[in-house]
Parts: structure tokens; sequence; C-alpha cells
């Protein structure tokens, strides 16, 4: 009731303003510059609402209000890669604070010299998978690596993954002699308990090769719980791609989003400039980009994108 009503009310209430701004209009006369400009200003205030309400409406996905699960992995290229997936890992840490959304780290693994191997997040928040479904994919960084004492220029490459979490309600069945266990002792930041103790736990699926892990609590049994989960989540999504490519294979111009498909270009030099290679859409504001603040252009491009895309 509470999702429900939080569609339907939003509309309700642009509509009765949308019927205020109309009689006030009729009521305001040309010459009335102070009248005008509040007008303008209503009317400016009621399209960010309905752009934002009907970004609601590209959401036809059964799992799209779901949280999501967002890995980021570095690709070859050494400490250069592990410092681009802290610059994306932190991008996208900006962005679920500024949506109000909480993330939980569920797996880290740090780079040898510095950044991040690999890092697992679990992102909280009404449409969390919805939103961040697009960024699946390879992004690319060109810049002045600032690990090279010849300040030349660099190209490093970073794998996204976005899953939605799913429900205890949806069953996923998983034969426990298709799994294989392992556990070690965790790494990276964490307490005492946390790196003394065998409680990292590491889960291979082994129809599929589909490799799981967490070791963000200290129990391994908890550990386990949530690592079981990302897999369900994991199988669950493999399925549901599947049957979105038995849809589509009759679309030629469909790409599938995977590691070997370059999504996004992040250009620091010698110009500023952000691509997306599926919606042509891009910004130079490089910097707001990085900062979480301007990844919403991407978003909703994308989900214009994949609505289009749709077959009837």
């Amino acid at each position: 009731m509470k999702r429900l009503k939080s569609v339907v009310e939003p509309w309700r209430a642009a509509w009765e303003e949308l019927k205020t701004i109309e009689e006030f209009a009729a009521l305001t006369e040309e010459t009335d510059a102070a009248s005008l400009k509040d007008l303008q200003h209503s009317l400016n205030l009621l399209s960010k609402t309905v752009q934002s309400l009907e970004r609601r409406t590209l959401f036809q996905g059964e799992s799209d209000a779901n949280n999501a699960i967002l890995s980021i992995t570095a690709g070859a290229g050494g400490t250069e890669s592990c410092d681009w997936v802290s610059m994306l890992f932190r991008m996208y840490a900006r962005w679920v604070e500024s949506k109000g959304f909480q993330h939980e780290v569920l797996d880290y693994l740090g780079g040898e010299e510095a950044g991040i191997k690999s890092v697992t997040v679990l992102v909280k928040g009404e449409y969390a998978y919805g939103l961040l479904q697009g960024e699946s994919g390879v992004h690319r960084l060109v810049r002045i690596s600032p690990f090279d004492s010849n300040k030349r220029r660099h190209t490093s490459f970073a794998a996204v993954d976005v899953i939605a979490e799913i429900s205890d309600d949806i069953q996923v069945d998983v034969p426990e002699k298709e799994l294989r266990i392992d556990v070690y002792r965790a790494s990276g930041p964490g307490g005492q308990g946390v790196n003394t103790t065998d409680s990292a736990v590491r889960i291979t699926h082994l129809p599929t090769g589909i490799v799981v892990q967490c070791q963000n609590e200290r129990s391994q049994h908890k550990n386990k719980a949530f690592a079981m989960k990302v897999l369900r989540a994991r199988l669950h999504e493999l399925e549901r791609k599947r049957r979105e490519e038995a849809m589509y294979k009759q679309y030629a111009e469909k790409q599938k989003i995977e590691w070997g498909s370059q999504i996004r270009s992040y250009v620091l030099h010698p110009y500023q400039m952000v691509k997306d290679h599926r919606t042509d859409v891009e910004t130079g504001k490089t910097q707001g980009v990085l900062n979480g603040e301007e990844l919403d252009l991407f978003l909703d491009a994308f989900l214009r994108w994949k609505a289009q895309k749709k077959p009837s």
C-alpha cells in the first residue's frame, strides 16, 4: 500500500499544482512582472517534479524497486586499474548519499600498492536496482597517470556488475552438491576478530562457475548467509537474462552488457568528457560525474534508451 501510494499521490499533487497555476495564470496581467516571475518559478518547479515522476514510468522490470548489489572489479593494468576502481566506488558512494540511500560493503579486496582490486556493495533504497541497472559493463578511464613519473597518458578499465537483491519469498533452489565452500582469513579493514579468524567465506557454484564471497561480518555463519544471498541473486539474474535474450533474439541491434562491451568512457586528458557509448549522452562536467552529482544524467538516459529498445 505504501509503495502504491508513493506512485499515485505525487501525480495527484502535481495535477492539483497544475490547476492552481492555471487559475493563477488566468488572473495574472501581462504587465505584472512580479506575478509573472512567481508563475515562471512555479512552472519550473512543477516541470522538475513531473520529470522525476516520469522516470518512475520507465521502471518496468519486476525487480526494479529492489535494493541493488553492485560489484566493481579492476581490469588489466595493475595499480592504475585498482585506483580507477576506488574512484568509481567513491562516485557511487557519493551518489548513494545524495539519494538518501544507504550502502553496506559486503566484500573488499584492496590493491597491492593502492586502490581497490574488487569491492561488492549492497545499495539499500527504493528503486536502487532500477536506477543502477544500466551501470553494468566496462568503464574506461583516460588520464595522465599520478603513478607515472614521466606523466604519460594511461587507459584503465574496470568492470561494474549490478544485480537486484531478491526478496526471501523468491525461491531459488541451490543444491548443496553444486556448491564448493571455502573459508579463509579476512583481509582489509576490520576489527581484530575479523582479521585473526577464518571468518571469510567464498562459495563457488560449480555448474555455472559463479563465485561469491563475503568477509564483512566477524561471524563465519553470517558471512555464509550473506554470500548465499548474493549467489541466489546472481542465479536469479542469470535466469532473467536468459529469458530476456530469448525475447530479444530477433533484434539484431541488441548489445549484451557484459565484460567485453565498453559502455562509458571518462576522459580527463587531453580534454574533459564523459560519454556513454549506448545512448551517446556526454558531458564536460567530469568532476561532477566522478563526485556523483551528474551521474543521474546517464542513469536517466539509459532508462529512456532501454524503453525505446524494448519490443512491444
